[in-house]
């Protein structure tokens, strides 16, 4: 297959958001939050486990430590119990735990507003942040690939770096800014609704025709 012009590239890329509009004009994040530290905390505790699981267990921590304060005193092992049926609950129960204590200690108990400000917060990265952002406030300042939106843009050979963050930069230069703030939700209700990982439904797949993986 000869090399697509950047160009033309662009040309599909943009295409593709314009179906996805198309077919998900209102999407909005799957997981369950109120405000900017339970956003963090539920998109933080997202990662390598599914928002359904996800959803399964915040509210009762949330209802146990709804804010900074309470959960920078919280005990890890309680905070453990709670989160314990999704994946790398220690680590994610430790997360929590200190990222409420860094915004306590550094940012006057209130979630911080930048790119930069967020990902010094433990558990948080660019993926998180730029969610985070998006959704409190209303901040544009990248797309945050998650597994979906790593595999979709590798499958419509948008990219094809190996790394989230490297990927995120080659969307970011084919997608203008204005079509930024939507792409993470929609995409991941395609993959969910079309291109399953294990099952894609080509056949019947919206995009078939910007594929250049379909039926593979």
């Amino acid at each position: 297959m000869p090399r697509e012009a950047k160009a033309k590239k662009q040309e599909r890329a943009v295409e593709v958001c314009r179906r996805m509009e198309e077919l998900y004009p209102e999407a909005e994040c799957a997981l369950h939050f109120s405000g900017a530290f339970e956003c963090v905390i539920a998109v933080s505790l997202s990662a390598q486990t599914t928002d359904a699981n996800v959803n399964k267990v915040t509210p009762e921590l949330f209802s146990r430590w709804p804010d900074p304060q309470t959960m920078a005193q919280a005990d890890v092992g309680e905070v453990e119990e709670v989160i314990r049926s999704i994946g790398f609950y220690h680590n994610k129960a430790r997360n929590c735990v200190s990222c409420a204590q860094t915004i306590m200690a550094d940012f006057g108990g209130e979630v911080p507003d930048t790119m930069e400000d967020l990902q010094k917060l433990p558990g948080v990265g660019r993926k998180t942040a730029n969610i985070v952002l998006n959704n409190i406030f209303d901040v544009v300042e990248g797309i945050a690939v998650d597994t979906h939106v790593f595999r979709l843009a590798h499958k419509l050979k948008l990219s094809n770096a190996t790394t989230p963050s490297a990927t995120e930069q080659d969307l970011l230069a084919l997608i203008p800014q204005e079509l930024w703030k939507p792409v993470n939700h929609q995409w991941i209700l395609f993959g969910r609704e079309y291109c399953d990982a294990r099952r894609p439904r080509c056949d019947e797949c919206p995009l078939v025709d910007l594929c250049p993986s379909a039926g593979k």
